[in-house]
């Protein structure tokens, strides 16, 4: 990614107190700074889907299309095969990391990142889940859970039956989820390849990366060491400039602020509007506060809005809980760099025609609604209109 001649006019100024205060980023500042690191400012053109997926420290992975969506956002001449061949090469996988969410990673990073995120699932167990898991013995339950999926993928139903049989009186379904939580269990391929389906079925990564990968390559876990001031070195890379809380509020860990003092060092200190203090890899870019942001579509629960405690960089006030309704999420796109509203892409399982429904949360221009149709035929090029018979594009009601 080319890097951008940082600036201090516009949404940054010198704090006005004396003393060589930290510099203030105004919102639009931290939103072409956030832009530029999620590759949504200036598309890459030369970055590897792989190489993609790494910088960004994974995609959400929910459901099966956001990651092909949110690539297609940020690399130039994104081919959705290249993702699924990676997949299917086992050198990327679908697996439960951050905010205990399914995330597309690298290999590496899965191995690297889940041992990590192990604290944020153990109190997941022992809050959401207590209840169900009365009388059960965790280290007995990643043993059998472990024999299950490694002697053949398991769907969570067969999983389920399966740790039945030793706790009958158990919720089974907080049984799969411990399983989940106790042990690293990717969803193995057809799942998530790109116009292929599949239902979701279970093994642990190690077994899916094969030849001792779990022994070569993985790392103590908890936030502590070598591996987490790795990590918070990437998030900045990937979503800086950030505070503590930001990073607690990607990763749902606790007790970072020690890790961002031992770094403190090597970074780069600001403070936004409100006073928090923000971190920065010293040489990241931060564009001027007036460089122009091309609209995006976005899938939905892409990580440049779920990866900050305040999302004001990202997300106007008023448009604030816009893009939920109950636990679904829409996709959304960007409008000169902010949440400017949602979308919706039906496609005929027939082969007729896609239709791409943009609804803006306010008033657009005549250029702005241009641009939007030309971003939005882009995509379509590249993903959604694949086997239809012809494409359309209206501005409507999505929500």
């Amino acid at each position: 990614m080319t890097k951008t001649r940082a600036s201090s006019s516009s949404g940054s100024k010198k704090a006005a107190s004396s003393g060589g205060a930290a510099p203030v980023l105004g919102a639009r500042s931290l939103n072409r700074a956030t832009l530029e690191r999620q590759l949504l400012l200036r598309r890459s053109a030369d970055l590897s889907v792989k190489d993609a997926v790494a910088h960004l420290l994974g995609l959400q992975a929910q459901n099966v299309k956001p990651p092909y969506y949110a690539l297609a956002a940020r690399l130039e001449d994104f081919d959705p095969l290249e993702l699924s061949a990676l997949m299917e090469a086992r050198e990327a996988v679908r697996i439960v990391t951050m905010r205990s969410t399914i995330h597309l990673h690298t290999a590496e990073d899965a191995l690297a990142l889940r041992p990590m995120m192990q604290p944020a699932l153990e109190r997941e167990m022992a809050t959401v889940f207590r209840r169900g898991l009365v009388g059960v013995d965790l280290e007995e339950l990643a043993v059998l859970a472990r024999e299950a999926v490694e002697a053949e993928p398991r769907t969570m139903k067969q999983l389920r039956e399966v740790l039945l049989v030793r706790w009958p009186d158990a919720d089974p379904q907080s049984l799969a989820v411990a399983a989940r939580c106790v042990l690293p269990l990717v969803q193995v391929t057809p799942r998530g390849l790109w116009r292929r389906s599949g239902q979701v079925a279970l093994t642990t990564l190690e077994h899916w990366l094969g030849g001792g990968a779990g022994e070569r390559r993985t790392v103590p876990g908890g936030a502590s060491g070598p591996t987490v001031d790795a990590t918070v070195l990437r998030y900045l890379a990937a979503f800086g400039p950030a505070s503590v809380k930001d990073m607690q509020t990607w990763a749902r860990l606790t007790r970072l602020r020690e890790v961002f003092e031992r770094l403190r060092p090597e970074l780069r200190t600001f403070r936004d509007e409100n006073g928090v203090e923000l971190f920065d890899l010293p040489d990241a870019p931060r564009p001027d506060a007036d460089t122009p942001a091309p609209p995006r579509f976005l899938p939905e629960y892409d990580n440049l809005l779920l990866s900050h405690a305040d999302r004001a960089r990202v997300v106007p006030a008023e448009y604030k809980g816009r893009t939920w309704k109950g636990n679904f999420a829409y996709c959304v796109f960007l409008l000169d760099g902010f949440l400017g509203g949602v979308w919706r892409l039906e496609e005929d399982a027939k082969g007729g025609a896609a239709v791409l429904t943009i609804e803006p949360f306010g008033r657009v221009s005549r250029s702005e609604r241009e641009e939007l149709v030309g971003e939005g035929e882009r995509m379509l090029g590249l993903l959604g209109a694949a086997g239809s018979s012809s494409c359309d594009i209206r501005f409507g009601a999505v929500l």
